[in-house]
């Protein structure tokens, strides 16, 4: 591997040189970073979330057991990425990690399977977006006061929570 003359860089290429030598000096900084969405410089949270919609492609085939079986080493994996990214970060819970978002989203999709289409997964998308950026009573309140990697993972999961009653009901509503 060539090394980057770094006397010919800009501040931009040297905070994305930076970010990227980040990214990959350990698995769990990529994990956690969403493989390199959480360095997006706009809406890291959202880029983020779509990528829970091919995770979830790879596998709604599968068994309904299987797919839980995976949404459950995705929390408790993440629990692990992002507490160790957020460690090395020296951050609370740094807007470039995004795997909380990755599986609080993953795990909508799985739960809404039976009622999903496009139209659906758009829905989902935009409710669970709304609750992650808004943050109502307890999502703001989790997220300002549960630290560590269980803490980046909760608040997203309680706005998947939410994202999924107004779902519901919203499908309840129309049938």
């Amino acid at each position: 591997m060539s090394k980057v003359n770094q006397s010919n860089l800009t501040l931009k290429d040297l905070i994305i040189l930076l970010n990227i030598n980040f990214l990959l000096k350990h698995p769990s900084h990529f994990i956690a970073l969403g493989f390199g969405a959480g360095l997006s410089k706009k809406a890291p949270g959202t880029l983020g979330t779509l990528i829970g919609i091919p995770f979830y492609l790879f596998i709604f085939s599968y068994s309904f057991l299987m797919q839980i079986m995976v949404a459950i080493l995705f929390t408790v994996g993440g629990i692990f990425v992002c507490g160790q990214t957020a460690n090395a970060l020296k951050i609370k819970d740094p807007s470039a990690i995004v795997w909380d978002e990755i599986s609080a989203f993953f795990l909508m999709l799985i739960i809404a399977q039976p009622v999903l289409n496009i139209f659906h997964i758009f829905e989902l998308f935009v409710l669970f977006r709304i609750f992650d950026i808004w943050k109502p009573f307890p999502i703001g309140y989790l997220d300002k006061r549960v630290g560590g990697g269980f803490g980046i993972m909760l608040d997203d999961y309680v706005a998947a929570f939410f994202g999924l009653i107004v779902y519901f009901s919203m499908q309840w509503l129309i049938q």
